[in-house]
Protein backbone atom coordinates (compact mmCIF):
# COMPACT_ATOMS: atom_id res chain seq x y z
CA UNK A 1 0.00 0.00 0.00
CA UNK A 2 2.95 2.32 0.90
CA UNK A 3 4.58 1.54 -2.22
CA UNK A 4 1.36 2.48 -4.17
CA UNK A 5 1.09 5.62 -2.72
CA UNK A 6 4.64 6.70 -3.25
CA UNK A 7 4.36 5.36 -6.41
CA UNK A 8 1.44 7.75 -7.02
CA UNK A 9 2.99 10.65 -5.53
CA UNK A 10 6.12 10.77 -7.73
CA UNK A 11 3.43 10.82 -10.67
CA UNK A 12 1.56 14.04 -9.23
CA UNK A 13 5.25 15.20 -9.00
CA UNK A 14 5.67 14.43 -12.35
CA UNK A 15 2.89 15.95 -14.00
CA UNK A 16 3.59 19.21 -12.28
CA UNK A 17 7.15 18.86 -13.50
CA UNK A 18 8.57 18.80 -10.56
CA UNK A 19 11.37 15.89 -9.74
CA UNK A 20 11.70 14.60 -6.77
CA UNK A 21 14.41 15.75 -5.11
CA UNK A 22 12.32 19.36 -5.50
CA UNK A 23 9.51 17.76 -3.63
CA UNK A 24 12.34 17.02 -0.99
CA UNK A 25 13.14 20.19 -0.81
CA UNK A 26 9.83 22.93 -0.24
CA UNK A 27 12.50 25.95 0.58
CA UNK A 28 12.44 25.77 -3.66
CA UNK A 29 8.85 26.47 -4.04
CA UNK A 30 9.35 29.45 -1.41
CA UNK A 31 12.08 31.13 -2.51
CA UNK A 32 11.13 30.46 -6.79
CA UNK A 33 7.99 32.55 -5.37
CA UNK A 34 10.08 35.04 -3.20
CA UNK A 35 12.71 35.49 -6.13
CA UNK A 36 10.19 36.04 -9.18
CA UNK A 37 8.11 38.81 -7.02
CA UNK A 38 11.23 40.78 -6.57
CA UNK A 39 12.41 40.32 -10.26
CA UNK A 40 9.02 41.29 -10.84
CA UNK A 41 9.71 44.53 -10.11
CA UNK A 42 13.37 44.83 -10.87
CA UNK A 43 14.78 44.51 -7.44
CA UNK A 44 17.31 41.91 -8.53
CA UNK A 45 19.61 42.66 -5.98
CA UNK A 46 16.96 40.70 -3.25
CA UNK A 47 16.13 38.94 -5.94
CA UNK A 48 19.38 37.29 -6.04
CA UNK A 49 20.00 35.00 -2.61
CA UNK A 50 16.81 32.99 -3.12
CA UNK A 51 16.92 32.97 -6.76
CA UNK A 52 20.74 31.23 -6.50
CA UNK A 53 19.53 28.85 -3.81
CA UNK A 54 16.92 27.36 -5.93
CA UNK A 55 19.13 27.31 -9.33
CA UNK A 56 21.90 25.44 -7.12
CA UNK A 57 19.33 23.24 -5.51
CA UNK A 58 16.23 22.97 -7.62
CA UNK A 59 17.63 24.07 -11.70
CA UNK A 60 15.09 21.90 -13.65
CA UNK A 61 11.74 23.70 -11.21
CA UNK A 62 10.90 26.10 -13.83
CA UNK A 63 12.01 27.62 -16.53
CA UNK A 64 12.29 30.45 -14.66
CA UNK A 65 15.47 30.07 -12.95
CA UNK A 66 16.91 30.67 -16.18
CA UNK A 67 14.96 33.44 -17.91
CA UNK A 68 14.97 35.39 -14.55
CA UNK A 69 18.28 34.35 -13.20
CA UNK A 70 19.35 36.05 -16.80
CA UNK A 71 18.38 39.56 -15.63
CA UNK A 72 19.20 38.83 -12.26
CA UNK A 73 22.86 37.97 -13.31
CA UNK A 74 23.01 40.62 -15.59
CA UNK A 75 22.32 43.42 -13.54
CA UNK A 76 24.88 42.06 -10.66
CA UNK A 77 27.63 42.14 -13.94
CA UNK A 78 26.18 45.53 -13.92
CA UNK A 79 26.69 46.94 -11.28
CA UNK A 80 29.75 44.94 -9.46
CA UNK A 81 33.57 45.33 -10.94
CA UNK A 82 36.65 42.95 -10.55
CA UNK A 83 36.58 39.31 -9.36
CA UNK A 84 33.06 39.86 -8.23
CA UNK A 85 32.31 40.83 -11.78
CA UNK A 86 34.38 38.26 -13.69
CA UNK A 87 32.67 35.44 -11.24
CA UNK A 88 29.02 36.56 -12.20
CA UNK A 89 30.10 36.63 -15.67
CA UNK A 90 30.86 32.87 -15.65
CA UNK A 91 27.97 32.30 -13.84
CA UNK A 92 25.74 33.61 -16.68
CA UNK A 93 27.97 31.98 -19.43
CA UNK A 94 27.17 28.78 -17.43
CA UNK A 95 23.47 29.66 -17.32
CA UNK A 96 23.21 29.76 -20.71
CA UNK A 97 24.94 26.12 -21.14
CA UNK A 98 22.21 24.32 -18.63
CA UNK A 99 19.40 26.29 -20.00
CA UNK A 100 20.02 23.71 -23.04
CA UNK A 101 20.38 20.98 -20.51
CA UNK A 102 17.19 21.12 -18.08
CA UNK A 103 14.91 23.30 -20.59
CA UNK A 104 16.17 22.03 -24.78
CA UNK A 105 12.92 22.57 -25.92
CA UNK A 106 12.68 25.82 -24.66
CA UNK A 107 15.82 27.68 -25.48
CA UNK A 108 16.84 27.53 -28.88
CA UNK A 109 20.06 26.51 -29.81
CA UNK A 110 21.28 30.11 -31.71
CA UNK A 111 19.94 32.31 -29.01
CA UNK A 112 21.98 30.54 -26.36
CA UNK A 113 24.77 30.53 -28.77
CA UNK A 114 24.18 34.33 -29.32
CA UNK A 115 23.49 35.22 -26.15
CA UNK A 116 27.20 33.74 -24.79
CA UNK A 117 28.89 35.06 -27.76
CA UNK A 118 27.76 38.48 -27.28
CA UNK A 119 28.75 38.56 -22.81
CA UNK A 120 32.25 37.44 -24.40
CA UNK A 121 32.39 39.82 -26.89
CA UNK A 122 30.94 42.99 -24.77
CA UNK A 123 33.45 41.48 -21.91
CA UNK A 124 36.26 41.47 -24.36
CA UNK A 125 36.82 37.73 -23.61
CA UNK A 126 37.38 36.14 -26.94
CA UNK A 127 39.28 37.02 -30.05
CA UNK A 128 37.49 37.57 -33.81
CA UNK A 129 38.95 34.11 -34.49
CA UNK A 130 36.45 32.41 -31.44
CA UNK A 131 33.38 35.31 -32.15
CA UNK A 132 33.05 33.97 -35.79
CA UNK A 133 33.85 30.44 -34.34
CA UNK A 134 31.00 30.48 -32.36
CA UNK A 135 28.57 32.50 -34.79
CA UNK A 136 29.06 30.25 -37.47
CA UNK A 137 28.35 27.49 -35.66
CA UNK A 138 24.92 28.49 -34.84
CA UNK A 139 23.99 30.00 -37.75
CA UNK A 140 24.80 26.90 -39.80
CA UNK A 141 22.91 24.33 -37.04
CA UNK A 142 20.16 26.61 -36.24
CA UNK A 143 19.39 29.39 -38.98
CA UNK A 144 15.50 29.63 -38.13
CA UNK A 145 16.56 31.17 -34.44
CA UNK A 146 19.39 33.34 -35.70
CA UNK A 147 17.73 36.65 -35.66
CA UNK A 148 19.53 38.71 -33.14
CA UNK A 149 20.76 41.99 -35.25
CA UNK A 150 23.69 42.79 -33.42
CA UNK A 151 24.69 38.85 -33.84
CA UNK A 152 24.55 38.93 -37.36
CA UNK A 153 26.43 41.84 -37.65
CA UNK A 154 29.19 40.84 -35.73
CA UNK A 155 28.87 37.47 -37.25
CA UNK A 156 29.80 38.98 -40.50
CA UNK A 157 32.15 41.48 -39.12
CA UNK A 158 34.68 38.94 -37.73
CA UNK A 159 35.03 37.29 -40.31
CA UNK A 160 35.49 40.68 -42.75
CA UNK A 161 38.35 41.32 -39.49
CA UNK A 162 39.23 37.67 -40.33
CA UNK A 163 40.34 38.22 -43.93
CA UNK A 164 41.80 41.82 -43.28
CA UNK A 165 44.42 39.82 -41.16
CA UNK A 166 44.99 37.04 -44.13
CA UNK A 167 43.18 34.50 -42.00
CA UNK A 168 39.83 33.67 -44.31
CA UNK A 169 39.70 34.24 -48.34
CA UNK A 170 37.57 36.70 -50.26
CA UNK A 171 34.79 33.43 -51.49
CA UNK A 172 33.95 33.22 -47.64
CA UNK A 173 32.98 36.59 -47.59
CA UNK A 174 31.15 36.69 -50.11
CA UNK A 175 29.09 33.96 -48.97
CA UNK A 176 28.90 34.75 -45.61
CA UNK A 177 27.39 38.16 -47.19
CA UNK A 178 24.81 36.34 -48.89
CA UNK A 179 23.90 33.89 -46.11
CA UNK A 180 23.41 37.30 -43.59
CA UNK A 181 21.76 39.72 -45.53
CA UNK A 182 19.23 36.89 -46.88
CA UNK A 183 18.23 36.32 -43.47
CA UNK A 184 18.23 39.92 -42.64
CA UNK A 185 15.36 40.35 -45.81
CA UNK A 186 13.79 36.85 -44.43
CA UNK A 187 13.10 38.57 -41.13
CA UNK A 188 12.10 42.17 -42.25
CA UNK A 189 10.14 40.37 -45.00
CA UNK A 190 7.95 38.57 -41.86
CA UNK A 191 8.11 41.91 -39.64
CA UNK A 192 6.97 44.24 -42.64
CA UNK A 193 4.04 42.02 -43.46
CA UNK A 194 2.66 41.92 -39.85
CA UNK A 195 2.92 45.57 -40.13
CA UNK A 196 1.47 45.65 -43.48
CA UNK A 197 -2.02 44.25 -42.46
CA UNK A 198 -2.24 46.31 -39.02
CA UNK A 199 -1.56 49.51 -41.23
CA UNK A 200 -3.89 48.52 -43.58
CA UNK A 201 -6.30 48.17 -40.75
CA UNK A 202 -5.38 51.31 -39.29
CA UNK A 203 -5.90 53.55 -42.82
CA UNK A 204 -9.49 51.94 -43.07
CA UNK A 205 -10.26 53.89 -39.64
CA UNK A 206 -11.00 51.11 -37.62
CA UNK A 207 -9.49 50.90 -33.78
CA UNK A 208 -6.36 48.67 -33.51
CA UNK A 209 -6.43 46.16 -30.40
CA UNK A 210 -4.01 46.74 -27.67
CA UNK A 211 -2.38 43.55 -28.80
CA UNK A 212 -2.03 45.03 -32.30
CA UNK A 213 -0.50 48.30 -31.02
CA UNK A 214 1.89 46.37 -29.06
CA UNK A 215 2.87 44.18 -32.58
CA UNK A 216 2.72 47.12 -34.49
CA UNK A 217 6.02 48.79 -31.92
CA UNK A 218 7.71 45.65 -31.73
CA UNK A 219 7.19 44.96 -35.97
CA UNK A 220 8.32 48.44 -36.19
CA UNK A 221 11.30 49.06 -33.86
CA UNK A 222 12.59 45.22 -35.03
CA UNK A 223 12.26 46.18 -38.39
CA UNK A 224 14.42 49.48 -37.77
CA UNK A 225 16.99 47.58 -36.23
CA UNK A 226 17.40 45.24 -39.14
CA UNK A 227 17.60 48.21 -41.34
CA UNK A 228 20.76 49.50 -39.28
CA UNK A 229 22.65 46.64 -39.22
CA UNK A 230 21.99 45.89 -43.01
CA UNK A 231 23.82 49.32 -43.86
CA UNK A 232 26.46 48.56 -41.39
CA UNK A 233 26.70 45.09 -43.43
CA UNK A 234 27.25 46.94 -46.50
CA UNK A 235 29.36 49.24 -45.15
CA UNK A 236 31.73 46.85 -43.51
CA UNK A 237 32.06 44.75 -46.83
CA UNK A 238 32.84 47.81 -48.96
CA UNK A 239 35.33 47.71 -51.17
CA UNK A 240 35.95 44.14 -51.19
CA UNK A 241 32.85 44.05 -53.24
CA UNK A 242 33.56 46.60 -56.22
CA UNK A 243 34.13 45.34 -59.56
CA UNK A 244 38.14 44.85 -59.36
CA UNK A 245 37.68 42.09 -56.66
CA UNK A 246 34.99 40.97 -58.05
CA UNK A 247 35.57 40.00 -61.78
CA UNK A 248 38.83 38.29 -61.21
CA UNK A 249 37.51 36.35 -58.39
CA UNK A 250 35.10 34.99 -60.47
CA UNK A 251 37.16 34.52 -63.41
CA UNK A 252 39.28 32.29 -61.45
CA UNK A 253 36.57 30.58 -60.05
CA UNK A 254 34.48 30.32 -63.28
CA UNK A 255 35.09 26.73 -64.83
CA UNK A 256 35.15 24.98 -61.36
CA UNK A 257 32.06 26.32 -60.40
CA UNK A 258 29.64 27.02 -63.43
CA UNK A 259 27.81 23.74 -62.73
CA UNK A 260 27.01 24.99 -59.27
CA UNK A 261 23.77 27.23 -59.58
CA UNK A 262 24.12 28.74 -55.81
CA UNK A 263 27.54 30.12 -56.99
CA UNK A 264 26.95 31.02 -60.41
CA UNK A 265 23.09 33.17 -59.39
CA UNK A 266 25.23 34.80 -55.80
CA UNK A 267 27.88 35.53 -58.35
CA UNK A 268 25.52 37.17 -61.24
CA UNK A 269 23.78 39.15 -58.52
CA UNK A 270 26.50 40.44 -56.87
CA UNK A 271 27.70 41.59 -60.30
CA UNK A 272 23.95 43.31 -61.47
CA UNK A 273 23.97 44.50 -58.11
CA UNK A 274 27.63 46.21 -57.85
CA UNK A 275 27.20 46.97 -61.76
CA UNK A 276 29.61 45.38 -63.03
CA UNK A 277 27.44 44.37 -66.45
CA UNK A 278 29.67 45.62 -68.96
CA UNK A 279 32.63 42.84 -67.99
CA UNK A 280 32.03 40.24 -70.58
CA UNK A 281 32.08 37.32 -67.88
CA UNK A 282 29.07 38.70 -67.02
CA UNK A 283 27.16 38.02 -70.12
CA UNK A 284 28.81 34.63 -69.80
CA UNK A 285 27.63 33.91 -66.35
CA UNK A 286 24.40 35.13 -66.99
CA UNK A 287 24.10 32.33 -70.44
CA UNK A 288 25.06 30.00 -67.64
CA UNK A 289 22.17 30.52 -65.20
CA UNK A 290 20.39 30.54 -68.48
CA UNK A 291 20.90 26.91 -68.96
CA UNK A 292 20.73 25.89 -65.27
CA UNK A 293 18.34 27.54 -63.97
CA UNK A 294 15.80 29.64 -66.85
CA UNK A 295 14.40 32.03 -63.58
CA UNK A 296 12.72 35.48 -63.81
CA UNK A 297 15.93 37.30 -62.66
CA UNK A 298 17.61 35.55 -65.89
CA UNK A 299 14.99 38.03 -67.94
CA UNK A 300 15.79 40.81 -65.58
CA UNK A 301 19.66 40.30 -66.31
CA UNK A 302 19.00 40.10 -70.27
CA UNK A 303 16.90 43.19 -70.39
CA UNK A 304 19.51 44.79 -68.50
CA UNK A 305 22.37 43.78 -71.52
CA UNK A 306 19.97 44.51 -73.86
CA UNK A 307 18.87 48.24 -72.31
CA UNK A 308 22.78 49.12 -72.63
CA UNK A 309 22.99 47.98 -75.72
CA UNK A 310 20.20 50.52 -76.77
CA UNK A 311 17.62 47.67 -77.18
CA UNK A 312 14.78 48.67 -75.50
CA UNK A 313 11.58 47.27 -77.00
CA UNK A 314 13.84 44.02 -76.53
CA UNK A 315 14.55 44.70 -72.63
CA UNK A 316 11.21 45.39 -71.87
CA UNK A 317 10.12 42.47 -73.62
CA UNK A 318 12.61 40.66 -71.18
CA UNK A 319 11.46 42.63 -68.08
CA UNK A 320 8.39 41.67 -68.20
CA UNK A 321 9.06 38.07 -69.03
CA UNK A 322 10.72 37.77 -65.59
CA UNK A 323 7.45 39.27 -64.23
CA UNK A 324 5.68 36.59 -65.69
CA UNK A 325 7.68 33.67 -64.62
CA UNK A 326 8.08 34.77 -60.83
CA UNK A 327 5.09 33.81 -59.06
CA UNK A 328 5.77 34.97 -55.68
CA UNK A 329 4.82 37.98 -54.77
CA UNK A 330 7.39 39.49 -52.64
CA UNK A 331 10.13 38.88 -55.03
CA UNK A 332 8.03 39.61 -57.92
CA UNK A 333 7.86 43.36 -56.01
CA UNK A 334 11.64 43.03 -56.00
CA UNK A 335 12.42 42.41 -59.91
CA UNK A 336 9.65 44.82 -60.49
CA UNK A 337 11.57 47.43 -58.87
CA UNK A 338 14.83 46.31 -60.62
CA UNK A 339 13.06 47.32 -63.99
CA UNK A 340 11.69 50.56 -62.94
CA UNK A 341 15.61 51.45 -61.75
CA UNK A 342 16.97 50.58 -65.03
CA UNK A 343 13.89 52.53 -67.02
CA UNK A 344 14.22 55.37 -65.26
CA UNK A 345 17.20 56.42 -67.30
CA UNK A 346 15.06 56.60 -70.42
CA UNK A 347 11.62 57.42 -69.22
CA UNK A 348 10.58 58.70 -65.58
CA UNK A 349 6.89 57.89 -66.42
CA UNK A 350 7.89 54.36 -66.96
CA UNK A 351 9.66 53.72 -63.99
CA UNK A 352 6.89 55.06 -61.98
CA UNK A 353 4.30 52.64 -63.54
CA UNK A 354 6.91 49.79 -62.50
CA UNK A 355 7.65 50.93 -59.02
CA UNK A 356 3.82 51.25 -58.30
CA UNK A 357 3.41 47.82 -60.14
CA UNK A 358 6.16 46.54 -56.91
CA UNK A 359 4.22 48.43 -54.25
CA UNK A 360 0.95 46.73 -55.89
CA UNK A 361 2.75 43.35 -55.77
CA UNK A 362 4.09 43.89 -52.09
CA UNK A 363 2.56 47.06 -50.23
CA UNK A 364 5.77 47.16 -47.92
CA UNK A 365 8.25 47.50 -50.89
CA UNK A 366 9.65 51.29 -49.42
CA UNK A 367 12.49 51.29 -52.36
CA UNK A 368 9.57 51.66 -54.75
CA UNK A 369 7.74 54.41 -52.60
CA UNK A 370 11.68 56.13 -52.49
CA UNK A 371 12.36 56.00 -56.04
CA UNK A 372 8.69 57.65 -56.70
CA UNK A 373 10.05 60.01 -55.05
CA UNK A 374 12.86 60.56 -56.08
CA UNK A 375 11.56 60.72 -59.53
CA UNK A 376 8.75 63.57 -58.17
CA UNK A 377 11.62 65.58 -57.01
CA UNK A 378 14.01 65.45 -59.91
CA UNK A 379 11.10 66.41 -61.87
CA UNK A 380 11.00 69.81 -60.09
CA UNK A 381 11.96 71.85 -63.17
CA UNK A 382 9.37 70.19 -65.83
CA UNK A 383 6.33 70.07 -63.36
CA UNK A 384 5.52 74.31 -63.16
CA UNK A 385 4.94 77.15 -64.44
CA UNK A 386 6.09 79.18 -62.03
CA UNK A 387 9.18 78.88 -58.84
CA UNK A 388 5.99 78.17 -56.55
CA UNK A 389 4.40 75.69 -58.67
CA UNK A 390 8.22 74.19 -59.30
CA UNK A 391 9.18 73.82 -55.95
CA UNK A 392 5.61 72.65 -54.61
CA UNK A 393 6.43 68.90 -56.50
CA UNK A 394 8.36 68.50 -53.53
CA UNK A 395 5.52 68.29 -51.21
CA UNK A 396 4.58 65.08 -53.10
CA UNK A 397 7.73 63.89 -53.03
CA UNK A 398 8.29 64.40 -49.16
CA UNK A 399 5.11 62.32 -48.97
CA UNK A 400 6.21 59.32 -50.89
CA UNK A 401 9.37 59.31 -48.93
CA UNK A 402 7.55 59.30 -45.49
CA UNK A 403 5.25 56.41 -46.74
CA UNK A 404 8.37 54.51 -47.97
CA UNK A 405 9.46 54.62 -43.77
CA UNK A 406 6.03 53.76 -42.29
CA UNK A 407 5.08 50.62 -44.52
CA UNK A 408 8.82 49.19 -44.16
CA UNK A 409 10.75 50.79 -41.07
CA UNK A 410 13.93 48.95 -41.93
CA UNK A 411 14.21 52.17 -44.29
CA UNK A 412 12.74 54.55 -41.75
CA UNK A 413 15.88 56.70 -40.62
CA UNK A 414 16.85 56.67 -44.53
CA UNK A 415 13.17 57.80 -45.43
CA UNK A 416 12.92 60.26 -42.84
CA UNK A 417 16.29 62.20 -43.95
CA UNK A 418 14.87 62.27 -47.79
CA UNK A 419 11.46 63.48 -47.12
CA UNK A 420 12.98 66.14 -44.32
CA UNK A 421 15.41 67.01 -47.40
CA UNK A 422 12.50 67.52 -49.92
CA UNK A 423 10.53 68.98 -47.83
CA UNK A 424 12.88 72.27 -47.15
CA UNK A 425 13.04 72.71 -50.86
CA UNK A 426 9.27 73.34 -50.70
CA UNK A 427 8.03 76.47 -50.77
CA UNK A 428 8.43 78.02 -47.28
CA UNK A 429 5.60 79.93 -45.16
CA UNK A 430 7.42 83.38 -46.80
CA UNK A 431 6.64 81.81 -50.46
CA UNK A 432 3.21 80.51 -49.67
CA UNK A 433 2.36 84.00 -48.00
CA UNK A 434 3.22 86.34 -50.81
CA UNK A 435 1.89 83.77 -53.24
CA UNK A 436 -1.22 83.94 -51.64
CA UNK A 437 -1.86 80.27 -51.83
CA UNK A 438 -1.99 78.41 -48.49
CA UNK A 439 -4.96 75.71 -48.26
CA UNK A 440 -5.10 76.00 -51.91
CA UNK A 441 -4.15 73.37 -54.76
CA UNK A 442 -1.63 73.36 -57.33
CA UNK A 443 -2.18 70.67 -60.11
CA UNK A 444 0.57 69.28 -62.06
CA UNK A 445 0.41 69.43 -65.66
CA UNK A 446 3.22 67.35 -66.41
CA UNK A 447 4.32 63.50 -66.22
CA UNK A 448 3.62 63.02 -62.51
CA UNK A 449 0.21 64.32 -63.09
CA UNK A 450 -2.22 64.86 -59.64
CA UNK A 451 -2.40 67.57 -56.94
CA UNK A 452 -1.29 68.44 -53.96
CA UNK A 453 -2.61 71.02 -51.47
CA UNK A 454 -0.42 74.08 -49.96
CA UNK A 455 -0.47 74.20 -45.85
CA UNK A 456 -2.69 76.85 -44.59
CA UNK A 457 -0.79 79.54 -42.83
Amino acid sequence: MKKKLYLTMIAVMMSMGLSIAQAQNPECMTNLSIYAEHAKVKNYDAAYEPWKMVYDNCPDINKANFSLGERILKHKIKNSSGADKDGYIQDLLALFDNSLKYFPTKFPKAGVAIDKTLLMYDNKMASDEQLFNMLDKAFKEDRDNFKNPKALYLYFSSLVDLHNAGKKDLQSVFDTYDDVTEKVEEENKKLTAVLGKILAKEDAGTALTSKEKRQKKAATVNSESYGKISGSIDSKLGALADCGNLIPLYEKSFESKKGDITWVKRAVGRMFSKECTDAPLFSKMVEVQAELDPSADVYVYLGTLKSKNGDNKGAIADFNKAVELETDSYRQSNILYKIATIVRKNSKSQARNYAQKAINANSANGKAYLLIANLYASSANACGDTPFNKRAIYWKAAEMARKAGRVDPSLASRANKTASSYAQRAPDKTMIFNADMGGKTVTFNCWVGGSVKVPSL
